[in-house]
């Protein structure tokens, strides 16, 4: 008797464990299906940077030969994968290692009325030692606040997912790198939230070898996705129309292969050297010290440095008394470099 009922005991728990594995399952399953999802009917454009280009960007590539425009297509790939699962309907600027031209890249955003807009890159320069997020956004930071707020949420979520320790970050306007008329796709997508993110640099070695492992590009992804969720929370991120006469003007600046040379490798350490210069009171050594900040500004205009260059910059220019120069480049740290 006592037996019989030991079986039924088991027979019984066996049965409530099945109904709790299949609650969970069904929860889980709920969660993650494009119906219940957060992102539900949301429409994303991934744009994969690049790609097709081994033959003619040979500096596009890290210490072992790890190219850009591979760890770009995989990340966006896999962000895609997760983007569709949170109910987003996700378009690919391209799925393999082809070129794409960069007008039909914002061509597809606009015509297909995309809800957002991600442009994946990584990035490199001179200094191998380098290595922390640069997030562009398109224009001037007063104008364009979604691109600003989302550059912010995204580059913490690189930080927290990616970087084991304490790293700096930069939310800059791709006007610091091209300052022309900033990128072509975030240009030809203005009005639609969106930013081009470097996510790393790698011309690290040991980020390199980070980034050609799945782990690694899942973890990138998986930030940009959290990111893009916190963001459709927030409520009034406008995107005003550009005001050209509110630009500061054009500051010359180091451009990719360029990026590679002796002296953009110095772009700290002349930093560094400008600001003992500048504790120093007389004209020669504050224009020396004026000359290295412009100087490690040309070479990594996008870094968390550069924006103390030009305020540092501004600074010198008032004490020279040359006031309406100094007002210019203060305009170009607030609207450059809202971080």
């Amino acid at each position: 008797m006592q037996r019989l009922n030991h079986k039924k005991i088991i027979k019984i728990r066996s049965f409530l464990l099945l109904i709790i594995i299949g609650f969970i399952q069904s929860s889980f399953a709920q969660q993650n299906s494009p119906e219940g999802g957060t992102l539900n009917g949301k429409i994303i454009c991934i744009d994969p940077g690049h790609g097709g280009s081994a033959a003619t960007d040979s500096y596009r590539q890290g210490p072992t030969g790890e190219r850009e425009e591979w760890i770009d297509l995989r990340v966006g790939l896999l962000l895609k994968e997760i983007l569709e699962q949170k109910g987003a309907k996700v378009l690919m600027t391209r799925s393999s290692d082809v070129p794409f031209p960069l007008a039909e890249r914002s061509k597809m955003a606009v015509e297909n009325k995309a809800d957002f807009f991600i442009s994946i890159h990584h990035n490199a320069t001179a200094d191998p030692s380098v290595n922390f997020p640069i997030i562009y956004y398109h224009g001037l930071a007063s104008e364009n606040q979604a691109g600003v707020t989302f550059g912010k949420l995204l580059a913490k979520n690189l930080k927290k997912y990616m970087y084991k320790t304490k790293t700096p970050y930069s939310v800059v306007s791709d006007f610091t790198i091209f300052s022309g008329a900033g990128s072509s796709v975030l240009r030809g997508t203005y009005g639609i939230p969106g930013v081009l993110a470097e996510a790393s640099l790698f011309t690290n070695p040991e980020e390199e070898a980070r980034l050609k492992t799945r782990e690694h590009n899942y973890k990138e992804a998986h930030a940009i996705a959290k990111a893009i969720e916190k963001f459709f929370k927030k409520d009034n991120l406008t995107i005003s129309p550009k005001t050209p006469s509110k630009f500061p003007p054009q500051f010359a600046t180091l451009q990719e292969a360029d990026r590679m040379s002796a002296v953009a490798k110095r772009w700290h350490q002349d930093y560094l050297d400008g600001k003992k210069l500048m504790k120093k009171k007389d004209a020669e050594s504050q224009q020396k010290a004026y000359d290295l900040f412009t100087q490690s500004a040309r070479s990594f205009p996008d870094s968390y440095v550069a924006a103390k260059c030009h305020k540092y910059r501004a600074e010198i220019l008032r004490k020279q008394g040359k006031t309406e120069e100094a007002l210019k480049e203060e305009i170009r740290v607030k609207e450059f470099y809202p971080n």
